[in-house]
This record gives C-alpha cells, sequence and structure tokens, in this order.
C-alpha cells in the first residue's frame, strides 16, 4: 500500500456516521501512594493525590470511534443518578451524540474505581447491576433505536456487550435484523452470555478467552489451521461475514470465508492492556467499512490495539500517531 491510498481511507474515516450500542461505564482512577499500612488490618494506606473520570465500555468504543473522526451516535441505558449524568456530561464534550441514552431508575449507572500508586493497581471498586432489561425499558429502548436507523442511516453500529444487561437477545436480533434491512455493516464485541445471539452480523470480533468460553473448547492450539476450524464452527451457529479473533501477545486472526490469516503483533512496552479491545472493534469496523479489505482491517487494527496498551489506563486512540506507524508498517 503507498502512502496517499493511507491517508485516504485515514481523511475518509471524517465522513462516516458510527452508531454504538451497549453497555457503557464510567471508569474513575483514584490516584496516590502508599507510605505506611494500615493499624486497623493488613491492608496499603493509600494517600489520594489526584481523580480522574474516563469514558468506558460502549463509551469508550465511541470515544475511539471519534477520535478517529466519525460522527458518533451512542445509544445505551444509565442509571438516574449522579454518574448517569457525568458520563452523559463527558460523551457530549467529546463531540459524541447522546440523545439515545436512556436513563433507568431501575438499574445504577456502571462505575468503576480503580485506586492505583506508582502506576500500579491496588483495587477496584465496581458499582452495577448485572440484570437484563426490563421489558418496559427494552422495547422503548429498542424502538427508539431502530427510528433512528431508518431516519439517519448510518454507515456502521457496533455492538459493545460486557454482560451488563443492555443487549438483551432480543434487543440483538432486532436491531440486527434492522440494519440489514437498509444495509448498515454490523460489528460486534461479544461477551460470554450473548456469544451466540449476534446472528447474521457482519464482523464477530471476540479475543481468544471469550472463544474458549463461548464455544466451551480449550483451543490450546492457535494455529492457522485450528482457527480457521474455529471461524467454520462460529458460522454453523451465526452465518456472520468476518471472524475477527484478537490473540493477546500473539497478533490477530481473521477469516471472511474467502481468505484467511495471522498477523503477529509488534514489539511493546505494554502498560496496561484495559480497554484495548474497544479501539481494535472500533477501528476495525471503520476500516472495513471504507476498505471492505479484511487484512488492511486486521493490520491497522491490530496496531491500534498495541498502541493503546502504551498507556496506563483506558484511553482512546490517537489518529495522528496511527497514521504515523500504519505508515512505518504498511508503506514499506
Amino acid at each position: 500500500m503507498n502512502k496517499a491510498d493511507l491517508n485516504k481511507i485515514f481523511n475518509d474515516m471524517s465522513n462516516l456516521h458510527v452508531m454504538v450500542v451497549g453497555d457503557v461505564m464510567l471508569d474513575n482512577y483514584w490516584w496516590g501512594n502508599v507510605d505506611r499500612i494500615s493499624p486497623e488490618a493488613p491492608v496499603p494506606i493509600v494517600s489520594l493525590d489526584r481523580r480522574e473520570s474516563r469514558l468506558g465500555g460502549a463509551a469508550n468504543v465511541a470515544i475511539n470511534c471519534r477520535a478517529l473522526g466519525a460522527t458518533v451516535t451512542l445509544a445505551s441505558v444509565v442509571g438516574d443518578d449522579a454518574e448517569g449524568d457525568s458520563l452523559i456530561r463527558m460523551a457530549e464534550d467529546a463531540g459524541i451524540e447522546t440523545d439515545l441514552i436512556m436513563k433507568s431508575f431501575r438499574r445504577p449507572t456502571t462505575t468503576k474505581v480503580r485506586i492505583l500508586s506508582r502506576n500500579q493497581q491496588m483495587m477496584r471498586l465496581d458499582d452495577e447491576t448485572t440484570d437484563d432489561l426490563y421489558t418496559e425499558e427494552e422495547h422503548p429502548f429498542i424502538d427508539m433505536v431502530l427510528r433512528y436507523l431508518q431516519r439517519v442511516k448510518p454507515q456502521v453500529l457496533i455492538f459493545e456487550d460486557y454482560n451488563k444487561g443492555v443487549l438483551k437477545e432480543n434487543v440483538i436480533k432486532r436491531i440486527t435484523d434492522h440494519c440489514n434491512e437498509i444495509g448498515i455493516i454490523t460489528a460486534v464485541d461479544p461477551k460470554k452470555k450473548n456469544f451466540l445471539s449476534y446472528k447474521n452480523v457482519t464482523l464477530f470480533k471476540p479475543n481468544l478467552k471469550e472463544v474458549r468460553e463461548g464455544l466451551n473448547m480449550p483451543l490450546e492450539n492457535t494455529g492457522l489451521n485450528e482457527l480457521n476450524a474455529v471461524h467454520n464452527k462460529l458460522n454453523e451457529v451465526l452465518d456472520h461475514k468476518i471472524t475477527f479473533i484478537t490473540l493477546s501477545e500473539k497478533g490477530v486472526f481473521y477469516n471472511d470465508g474467502h481468505t484467511s490469516g495471522i498477523i503477529p503483533s509488534h514489539i511493546r512496552d505494554i502498560a496496561d492492556v484495559s480497554g484495548a479491545g474497544d479501539t481494535v472493534i472500533a477501528t476495525a469496523a471503520m476500516v472495513y467499512a471504507l476498505t471492505k479489505n479484511v487484512h488492511l482491517m486486521a493490520e491497522v487494527s491490530n496496531l491500534a490495539g498495541g498502541l493503546v496498551c502504551e498507556d496506563v489506563g483506558v484511553v482512546s486512540i490517537k489518529k495522528d500517531k496511527l497514521l504515523k506507524e500504519s505508515e512505518l508498517v504498511l508503506c514499506k
């Protein structure tokens, strides 16, 4: 690939409208120092000196799409609480459309508090429910999303599933069916609970752990033949178009039924893998929407996932940095 073609793809990202549907969360980071052990219990005392909040889950996928230049609409359900207000405000500040975020008095906004000292995580506190949406929430949510899809017709819809209850099987089916009817690309970052519910999607992107859990198979060998067999097994159930599996330090695997391959990871100074999957699905969905080239999709999103692992905590991709690295790797 030459630089002009690659630059055009990155420039054209700004012409995409991406809709992200799924479980959003608020990631809070409390930074401090540990100088002594508590006299009350054998635990460290963390003297806090800085606090920071970041968008997580489906909201982090949305912010990665926005960082790559797309117009982004986020559809989810949060609690009718201060954390939900904060999440919506942060999303709006990031340039994300939030009109499709519903508030619920039945569930809290998923919030994770990470306590860190010297770039090491000491503890994580989770405030959440994993109950499915109630019927009286589910149907208005589906109707709201379907009306928006019909009216606006974004080019891409990404399902971001964290098993927090927004993506029920009926929600998945109704939205996927409508996207297929009107020609919208669908990409999925699945979790175990709904793993085999994403039938007829365009791009199915689990990680290796999710494949093992979702298919209930050990998959000790991750060579090309074994992973192609995984694609075939998934395709028998899902009838999807593309399998894209992240393999952690081993890279990524792709198969679209015609071509397949494994792209190895690049040597990095890894600081934190949190949120890397969010970056990968955002990048992969957008690159595929623009090029329909699964190999290029895998190459660029593999680079994107590695880049965000160099920073501590959940961070979004930097478009200029990704373009520069893509040029170095792909334009030789």
